[in-house]
């Protein structure tokens, strides 16, 4: 699918990307207080695909939605699913700046997997930028204190599948609509949470029917803005609108739940949304061949 390249259009679908990020951080923390965490991942797919259905309606119906690639799409919704699922779990366990710092390291994974699949070159910057990624997250879980919490490498766990989930997006796109790519996801997700969820489900109240509607709406079209940004440029371009969520949500952690980080976990903060800003700086290749530019490994994407 081809799209005319556009800065300005990539950046607009990815702040609606950003603001439901941070309402899903909200909502999930509400809602995680009655529900089990597989509950609200298939109340969460099942509920999106019924808000969906009228953007597919409106789109062609279901039959559009056809595809030759569905093991992909499989593939891709179920690592999706184990990142999304350790990522609400996360939030359980340790404050919400800390999650979402965390998983801040998602941009350092996807450039080594679009390396991988997608054949972008790995620059010097981008080797800087692992390592300070890297070392932030070392400073953040501090392994040699021996008070390591699971909740941090659960954390750790789900940006690495954020990470694999976004490069497949990428591949995806080549010939997917974002529209498939996301009918697709909650499909598959709801198929593979099913049995899990009956064996945990309880009825929730009405408020958390209500959170359930917000992440279920957020979840939904959160993906869909992603997946449309990625129609009109790299993702790299407009990460950088993406690090106001660390300072964000770490001020809503602290207003809603009076959470607290130390200045290590800031420090490791800073290490990882640094690492972020090496991995937009062009440059040459690690082979010595001076990197595609942006617009280059963007039509080379789509």
């Amino acid at each position: 699918m081809h799209r005319t390249p556009s800065k300005p259009m990539a950046a607009l679908w990815m702040s609606g990307w950003l603001v439901q990020l941070l309402v899903i951080a909200v909502a999930g923390r509400e809602a995680l207080q009655q529900l089990n965490v597989f509950q609200l991942m298939e109340m969460r797919a099942t509920v999106g695909l019924f808000l969906l259905y009228p953007l597919i309606h409106l789109g062609g119906g279901l039959s559009t939605m056809k595809t030759q690639r569905l093991p992909q799409h499989v593939g891709r919704a179920l690592i999706h699913y184990g990142a999304q699922l350790s990522w609400f779990f996360a939030l359980t366990l340790i404050p919400i700046g800390q999650v979402v710092a965390i998983e801040f390291t998602m941009p350092i994974w996807t450039a080594i997997l679009a390396a991988m699949l997608l054949g972008e070159r790995i620059t010097v910057w981008k080797v800087a930028a692992i390592a300070f990624g890297i070392l932030g997250v070392l400073v953040i879980v501090r392994p040699a204190t021996g008070a390591v919490n699971p909740g941090q490498l659960i954390a750790l766990g789900a940006a690495v599948g954020f990470g694999i989930s976004i490069a497949l997006v990428k591949f995806l796109t080549r010939t997917e609509s974002a529209l498939a790519i996301v009918f697709w996801m909650l499909a598959v997700q709801s198929i593979a949470g099913l049995i899990p969820t009956l064996l945990v489900w309880t009825w929730p109240s009405p408020a958390v029917w209500g959170w359930v509607m917000v992440i279920a709406f957020c979840g939904t079209f959160s993906h869909f803005c992603m997946a449309r940004a990625m129609l009109y440029a790299d993702a790299t371009i407009v990460v950088p609108m993406d690090f106001l969520r660390v300072p964000l949500t770490a001020i809503m952690g602290w207003l809603i739940y009076a959470e607290r980080l130390d200045l290590l976990t800031l420090l490791g903060a800073a290490l990882i949304l640094g690492s972020n800003l090496l991995n937009l700086k062009p440059g040459v290749a690690v082979s010595g061949q001076p990197a595609a530019p942006a617009a280059a490994r963007h039509s080379a994407k789509l």
